[in-house]
């Protein structure tokens, strides 16, 4: 069996298993504890609210949602699993408030949270994110509708600015207000089949308050988030309070058969189908994997990497080290813009003032772009087992480093640059030996 395509399946069906083994793990435990039931209707023995049932949740306890439409926030501080009836059937409308659903370990005394599930919700209306989580492990967010939160994004400026009673400790979010999930310092979890649409952005991982590491996020569905990316995966300042210089990094985490379509479309350079960003000292944003997604028609490149300031003297050092891209089939998105600006529309942009070491870009289709991937770090990029079809570009080098683009596909058996072809752009780039034949991909669904 061709190895490449066994490593495909072997790894992508561990990945499909990850999230419905966390799903049961976290159901199970909690059925040998206590139900408690939500109704808006007033039914006795049932709790009018979904805070009230939580409010008298103990560790452990497993909360379901009849369906209907609750005029709240919810705030979850312990160790519980929230089941709604499914989406579109139990919507929380979290007009006027915060957050739809916030899993809140930050305030616990020590801080810290773990196994919460919440599942089969529409979360809509909130000011800010519709799920914020924080300083939390084991969390498991599966199968909710998170839809036109981030409702205090002031929009009718030249940028869009997030009303001034963001929380403090989301240090980078005053242009997006959170986006729909927001994951700050949370390891070990799962974000898997849900929808995120309409919102500033669609979903996101940061580091203001603890490492984010080690989680998936799969099978989800990002579309038409219009401020910023589709999954973006970013390293920001210290939270308020928190002494230190380096950032708590952005690392471990594996982006996975998600659909990223047409995000950060309204500002222009507002948001790439996955963005993997550390923008400047101190930021950590490292070994992630972006594996088999579908990532089209975005207002940035479909995977887009930035660092845009490198350390001075004394200065902590930047990461943005050996992230993997592999596997996705990428078309249809636009340019990168400023100081990462790249020639044209392009699917997969490598863009660090600092090098940029480690970089794995492999096994991708990308196709209707003006140039399939761009590169511009002081460092080496490698890039092998591409199908670089349908752009004028199959690989720009733009920057001052190098790329080992050896046995890529380019549209011909003759390699880049003859008739049919894509061509190679720059210098520092090898590009001998090519492919002769297509990558052989297989249709995930």
């Amino acid at each position: 069996m061709n190895r490449l395509r066994f490593w495909t399946h072997f790894k992508a069906d561990c990945i499909r298993l990850f999230p419905v083994t966390a799903l049961m793990a976290g159901l199970c435990q909690s059925a040998v504890a206590t139900a408690l039931y939500v109704n808006p209707g007033g039914v006795p023995g049932h709790y009018a609210t979904i805070g009230a049932a939580v409010k008298a949740a103990a560790a452990g306890d497993t909360i379901y949602v009849s369906p209907g439409v609750y005029n709240e926030g919810v705030v979850i501080g312990t160790s519980l699993s929230l089941v709604g009836s499914g989406r579109g059937r139990s919507i929380i409308n979290a007009a006027g408030r915060p957050n739809g659903i916030y899993i809140d370990g930050k305030d616990n005394n020590p801080p810290g949270l773990s196994r919460v599930v919440v599942t089969g919700f529409t979360i809509e209306n909130a000011r800010f994110e519709g799920i914020l989580v924080t300083d939390a492990s084991f969390v498991t967010i599966w199968d909710n509708e998170v839809s036109y939160n981030d409702q205090a994004l002031n929009v009718s400026g030249n940028l869009p600015a997030c009303s001034s009673d963001l929380p403090g400790f989301e240090t980078e979010e005053g242009e997006d207000c959170g986006e729909g999930i927001h994951l700050i310092g949370v390891d070990h979890s799962v974000v898997a089949n849900n929808i995120s649409q309409n919102n500033s952005g669609g979903i996101l991982l940061s580091d203001e308050t603890g490492a984010t590491h080690h989680n998936l996020i799969t099978k989800n569905l990002v579309r038409d988030n219009p401020f910023d990316c589709g999954i973006t995966l970013a390293s920001h300042p210290l939270a308020p309070g928190i002494n230190g210089s380096d950032s708590f990094g952005v690392f471990n985490n594996t982006i996975a058969h998600n659909d990223s379509i047409h995000n950060g479309h309204q500002v222009p350079g507002a948001g790439a189908g996955v963005g993997i960003f550390a923008a400047g000292p101190g930021n950590r944003a490292y070994a992630n994997v972006v594996i088999d997604n579908d990532l089209t028609n975005n207002g940035l490149p479909g995977v887009t990497m930035h660092n845009h300031a490198a350390p001075g003297p004394g200065d902590p050092a930047v990461n943005l080290n050996d992230n993997v891209i592999t596997n996705n089939r990428i078309s249809g998105n636009a340019a990168d813009t400023e100081d990462a600006a790249t020639p044209g529309p392009t699917g997969i942009n490598v863009f660090g003032r600092v090098g940029i070491t480690g970089t794995l870009i492999s096994g991708n289709v990308i196709y209707n772009e003006q140039d399939d991937i761009v590169t511009n770090t002081p460092a080496k990029v490698d890039a092998h087992l591409n199908d670089l079809v349908g752009a004028p570009v199959g690989l720009a080098n733009i920057g001052p480093g190098t790329v080992d683009a050896t046995e890529n596909w380019w549209g011909s058996p003759s390699g880049p640059g003859t008739r049919g072809a894509t061509a190679v752009s720059g210098s520092g780039v090898n590009y001998t030996p090519w492919l002769i034949f297509p990558i052989p991909f297989e249709v995930r669904r």
